[in-house]
Order: structure tokens, then C-alpha cells, then sequence
């Protein structure tokens, strides 16, 4: 009985989680308008909608450059200006294109090193609205020195009623799993030297 007991008031704990992280979510959008930062970074996906949105912010001066992590390695720069509708003299002096990441985990160590070669302090984050909460957590630690600007961009899932659909059902409650998963390394770093968690941080970098 008391297994069960515990296994119910988990779930619960877990079932009340997911209501808060849809309800963030849902809430996040549509972003502020960000104050102006070092540089733009905008996390690839399968919308490009975040592109064109991480571009306007370039050209309207809220950053020096424009950070792409995650492009794929077969697209050229051509291609990519297509995409995001940039003005060519801007694309062409002020767009960094990443190629190295496959991943959340890649997009932030590709953007810690970016943002170190380029000595930047603070960055405008832009990424799908529900993708929004796991990427400030490994942005934060790949780069715990620098200032990060959320901007969520809304993307066809409907945080608000998102168990209306088994699509929309499933892929939030899969990035519920795997911002819990985050936020669990990153308590378990926290116990270890706090010397030790900042070098193994810049390290990870």
C-alpha cells in the first residue's frame, strides 16, 4: 500500500508539473520585445518561422550578429538567406551559420563557443515556444556568465489545448520528460564543490 501510495502522489507531483510547464508555455507567447543584447542566436527546427523572427531582430539592430546553430551541413548560405528572408548586406556581413550541433545539447555548446570567440556578454535566445524552457537550462549551463534574453517564437502546437490532439498530446508531454531529465542533472552538479561545478561547466563549454 505504501508503494502505491508513493507511486500516486508521484504521478500527481508529475501530473501538476506538466499543468505548470503547458501553462508557461502557453503563456510565453507572444514574447516581448527583448532589449538590445550582444548578439542573436535562433536554435533550427522544423518550423521557420524562428528564423525569419531571429532575423527581423538582427536587422531592427537588437544584436551585432545573428548566431544559426544547428543548420544542416548540406544547405549552403544561399539557401539559408532564402529561408530566413534576410536582407543580403545584412546576411552577408552579420549571419554566422553553426553546422556542428545535432541537438539542444549541441546548440549550446556551439553558441558558448560562439559567444567566448566573439566576446559577447549577453544574447537574445530565439527557439519554438515549447522548446523554450530546455534551452535557457543548457544555454545557462554552457554559459553561466552570460546574460540570455528568452524569445519564443509560437509555433502550430496549441499549448493551450494541447491534449486535444495525440500529436500535440505527446510532443509536450515529451519535452516535459526531457526538461525534468535537465533540470535533474543540473540539481545533481549542484551538489557536488561549487569550484568543481564551475569548472566542469566551463569545461563543458
Amino acid at each position: 500500500m505504501k508503494t502505491l501510495a508513493a507511486l500516486l502522489i508521484a504521478l500527481m507531483i508529475w501530473s501538476l508539473g506538466l499543468v505548470a510547464f503547458t501553462g508557461r508555455v502557453d503563456l510565453s507567447t507572444p514574447a516581448p520585445e527583448p532589449p538590445a543584447a550582444d548578439g542573436v542566436v535562433v536554435l533550427t527546427g522544423a518550423s521557420n518561422v524562428r528564423l525569419e523572427a531571429a532575423t527581423r531582430l538582427l536587422e531592427e539592430g537588437k544584436g551585432e550578429r545573428l548566431l544559426i546553430s544547428g543548420v544542416n551541413r548540406e544547405a549552403t548560405r544561399a539557401d539559408v538567406q532564402t529561408v530566413t528572408k534576410a536582407v543580403k548586406p545584412i546576411y552577408d556581413c552579420c549571419v554566422d551559420l553553426g553546422f556542428t550541433a545535432a541537438n539542444t545539447v549541441g546548440n549550446a555548446l556551439e553558441t558558448a563557443e560562439w559567444a567566448r570567440s566573439k566576446g559577447y556578454k549577453s544574447l537574445i535566445v530565439v527557439t519554438a515556444d515549447y522548446h523554450m524552457p530546455r534551452s535557457m537550462l543548457e544555454l545557462r549551463a554552457a554559459m553561466p556568465d552570460v546574460k540570455l534574453h528568452a524569445y519564443p517564437v509560437k509555433t502550430d502546437l496549441n499549448a493551450h489545448r494541447w491534449w486535444k490532439t495525440t500529436s500535440s498530446a505527446r510532443r509536450m508531454v515529451v519535452e516535459y520528460c526531457k526538461y525534468l531529465a535537465i533540470l535533474g542533472r543540473e540539481a545533481f552538479l549542484g551538489l557536488g564543490p561549487k569550484d568543481k561545478a564551475a569548472s566542469a561547466a566551463k569545461e563543458a563549454s
